[in-house]
């Protein structure tokens, strides 16, 4: 670090952020998943994470929260080709499933595909809990650059492995992702939370801010999971707001649901579409960009240490003219980062 200047202007080369660092050297490390097999709206997520480190060389490393976090070391690993090439060979099968709405049977030929791409999708998940087992092990910070919201299962996992006594999810969204199976998708991204909760006991408590779009099916699951599951809906939110309530307050209301350990599982669209319109599955409505960074602030004052944290459904603008939401995603993705370092005692909030 002695030769660099954090105040000049990043080279196109640049690693993360223009930032000069190894893996070896960084306390943070990036994991980009280029996967969104499943997605049945608008895509383009697979493309997110190679947008934000392109963009991400364009965000100033003075940060008025977390003061010089970026010489604690920031790295984004190379993209996996096989999850590239799985991306593809799935994305592939799956749109021939998602023009029937899912409704395979009878037909041997879509029952086959939805087979592959659920196989297709366990081994995203498995790739993902090596990876993140390996940041893990070497003592650094895992943060996931999806690609669709199903990316994370794996950390997930890692993550319940390495904290017996198990850890909360903070998730932002305007879907609450708790689908069975979406069009048959075992792995779908409508179903990342369904799965976790399922599947992986050492989830303590989910508690998901903005959800503004989901079925009565998952209003019922999340009932049923009592005291597991808390959401704090974008009415209620907007409703809290409209009476007299400030932002401040409500945050400390959420930040109380949350548990010591919390993971930041954050799907673009639980902003405003005004800051990530190209997303698939945008939603009117939505938390404004200061709400959610003084959100994520309220959890990292109040004593709690985020032990890692995704951000998915970043999806470049399809014609190549603007770089607005990969813009909002690399300073989102770096706010992230900052808060999670300060958490863990590697960095000071500034004043």
């Amino acid at each position: 670090m002695t030769s660099f200047d954090p105040n000049a202007a990043a080279t196109e080369d640049s690693g993360v952020f223009g930032l000069p660092f190894t893996e070896a050297e960084s306390q943070l490390v990036f994991l980009p998943i280029p996967w969104e097999a499943t997605t049945s709206y608008g895509g383009g997520t697979s493309n997110g994470p190679q947008a934000i480190l392109e963009a991400s060389r364009q965000v100033d490393l003075f940060d008025s929260h977390v003061d010089k976090f970026y010489e604690c070391g920031l790295f984004m690993r190379e993209e996996s080709a096989r999850i590239r090439q799985w991306n593809e060979e799935g994305k592939a099968l799956a749109q021939t499933i998602i023009a029937e709405a899912g409704i395979i049977d009878g037909r041997p030929d879509l029952q086959k595909a939805l087979a592959r791409v659920n196989a297709l999708g366990e081994q995203v998940n498995a790739e993902v809990l090596e990876h993140t087992r390996q940041i893990l092990a070497q003592g650094k910070i895992p943060g996931l650059v999806g690609g669709d919201h199903s990316v994370p299962f794996g950390a997930f996992q890692a993550m319940a492995e390495r904290l017996p006594g198990g850890f909360g999810i903070l998730h932002f969204d305007a879907h609450s992702d708790t689908r069975d199976a979406y069009e048959g998708f075992q792995w779908s991204h409508a179903s990342i939370m369904r799965n976790a909760l399922d599947r992986i006991p050492g989830i303590a408590r989910l508690v998901q801010v903005g959800i503004r779009d989901f079925c009565e099916a998952e209003w019922n699951y999340c009932q049923e999971q009592g005291e597991r599951v808390r959401v704090f809906f974008d009415a209620d939110l907007a409703r809290r707001k409209f009476g007299g309530e400030t932002w401040n307050q409500t945050t400390q209301d959420i930040v109380q649901a949350l548990p010591k350990d919390v993971w930041i599982s954050f799907d673009i669209d639980g902003l405003d579409p005004q800051f990530c319109p190209n997303t698939g599955t945008p939603v009117a409505g939505g938390l404004d960009f200061r709400e959610a960074i003084h959100l994520i602030s309220a959890v990292v004052q109040s004593g709690r240490r985020i032990v890692g944290f995704d951000l998915n459904e970043v999806a470049p603008d399809p014609e190549g003219k603007s770089e607005w939401d990969a813009n909002v995603g690399a300073r989102l993705l770096y706010k992230l980062a900052g808060f999670t370092l300060a958490s863990q005692g590697k960095a000071r909030l500034r004043q």
